[in-house]
């Protein structure tokens, strides 16, 4: 039994603002960290280790660097259940590319995030990337709210994750958007297996990093 994903469709359930998740297989940790950095789209980041942290210990973090952790970016990474995971803190939010590139060399990667307090409104998305291409894509509200709704990727596996979705009696735009979000969660968790420990991201230290902004002079 393990805590699976739909738990992050919870009010803030990781952070105030949102999440950033990022769950990889064929990956370790700092080559994760090291891709993520490079997804950047807006500046060259860099990876710098500042220890084990819990997520308020790396919001810190980010204050005391940046004077405000919503100037920085933080990741706190672990690996559970045969999965390697990114968590990023701190002002993520529109700064990385949805890139294909971030699972070259056989990798799986899923990207999940969610902006909870952008009032445009954003909806969740989630992609998944496979050996560099991407393979199943879409905003887990179902709707087009922003961009398109419709489920992406190749023809198989889109066909596999609709069908899935319909057993599920989605879409329905009767259905409040959270809770499209907490059955398109939870269906990407079965599909695909992912899990990611609720305990350990919400309570325990784990190694994080800074993705600092090369292009800053200090």
């Amino acid at each position: 039994m393990t805590d699976g994903i739909a738990w992050l469709a919870e009010p803030r359930s990781i952070a105030f603002g949102g999440y950033n998740v990022v769950l990889a297989r064929g990956l370790g940790v700092e080559v994760l960290a090291a891709r993520i950095a490079a997804s950047a789209q807006w500046s060259e980041r860099t990876v710098e280790p500042v220890g084990e942290l819990t997520g308020d210990g790396l919001v810190e973090a980010l204050d005391s660097e940046y004077g405000d952790a919503w100037d920085g970016i933080g990741l706190r990474l672990g690996v559970s259940g045969g999965w390697t995971f990114a968590v990023a803190y701190g002002g993520w939010f529109g700064e990385f590319r949805n890139d294909p590139a971030i699972s070259e060399g056989g990798a799986d990667v899923f990207l999940l995030e969610y902006e909870e307090e952008n009032g445009k409104p954003v909806p969740p998305t989630f992609h998944y990337h496979r050996d560099g291409r991407t393979v199943c894509s879409f905003n887990l509200h179902l709707d087009d709210s922003w961009g398109n709704g419709q489920v992406a990727g190749d023809p198989e596996l889109v066909d596999k994750v609709r069908g899935l979705l319909s057993m599920e009696g989605l879409p329905d735009e009767k259905r409040t958007h959270r809770e499209v979000h907490r059955t398109t969660l939870a269906v990407l968790e079965r599909q695909f297996g992912l899990a990611l420990p609720r305990a350990v991201v919400l309570e325990a230290p784990l190694p994080a990093v800074l993705l600092a902004d090369r292009s800053v002079t200090p």
